[in-house]
This record gives structure tokens, sequence and C-alpha cells, in this order.
């Protein structure tokens, strides 16, 4: 069964509400120094990573302009973390309003990461993909942190 445009961004939307919740369930001070062992980074960079992945890639589907960069070096707060959230997700809906469910389906050499060839809905599949990983374990800090996380099924 194929899912619509539409259906898509739900999935999307429901997701980055759950991530939120996992932010906000962040003592401030262990969002941004907290990570068990190395070379785990703490919450705050995946989250930034996160949003970095959903901008580039959503620029260069909606616009054709494909470049991946660090966009949030300077965000330090959990607040600034939070609005940079909704910031990029603004983003997308915004660009998501040009993108067809004809450009989904193109298929492309990957920009940035040395993938190989794949749709635009496999891009976006991946950037989903991406944020349930950091998610997951943004879960484990929490739990390791003695604090209990988001209930998974609440979207």
């Amino acid at each position: 069964m194929a899912i619509s445009k539409e259906e898509l961004m739900e999935i999307l939307e429901g997701n980055r509400r759950l991530t939120i919740r996992v932010i906000e369930a962040f003592p401030a001070d262990k969002l941004f120094d907290y990570a068990p062992v190395e070379p785990l980074r703490p919450f705050s960079a995946m989250v930034k990573e996160i949003l970095n992945v959903e901008r580039a890639f959503m620029r260069g589907i909606a616009q054709d302009e494909w470049e991946y960069k660090d966009q949030f070096t300077d965000v330090s707060t959990k607040e600034n973390l939070l609005e940079s959230c909704e910031q990029v997700r603004a983003e997308t809906r915004g660009l998501w309003k040009s993108v067809t469910e004809e450009r989904l389906a193109e298929v492309m050499d990957d920009p940035f990461f040395n993938a190989p060839p794949q749709s635009h809905f496999e891009r976006l599949q991946y950037s989903l993909e991406n944020e349930i990983h950091h998610r997951g374990q943004g879960y484990i800090y929490l739990r390791m942190l003695g604090i209990e996380p988001p209930a998974f099924y609440i979207r």
C-alpha cells in the first residue's frame, strides 16, 4: 500500500511531536552535556543533526538547493533547541506545499552521504529513520538518568 504525501507528512509530524516530548523530558543541564560513554554525543547534538538533515533534504527536494551544513552550532539552551525544532518544521511545512508526489518519486544520486541513488521519498524515509534512531538513544539516556521517558505511543 502506498501512502499519500499528506499521510507522509502526518507521520513526520507525529514523530517530531514525540521527539519534542523527549527533549522536554531532559533536565536542561543534561541535554547538552550528558553522554554515557565516548564516543556517544549528548542528545542535543543528535537533535541538531536531525534538524540539519531535515532542512538540507527539504530544501533540496523542494527548491533543488542541495547544501548540508550545521545551522545550529550556536544553539545552547533547551529553549533555543525547542525553538529550532519548530523553526525547521515550519520551514518544512512551507516547502511541503510545493513538493508533488511525482517529485517524491524522482531518483537521484545522494548529494550528502555517499549513499546509492534513491528517490526523494526514500531520502525522507532515511531522515525519519535517523530521527527515530536518535530519539531511541534519547530514551536510553533518560532511563540512565533515572527519568521515565514519554510514552512512545502518544504522538
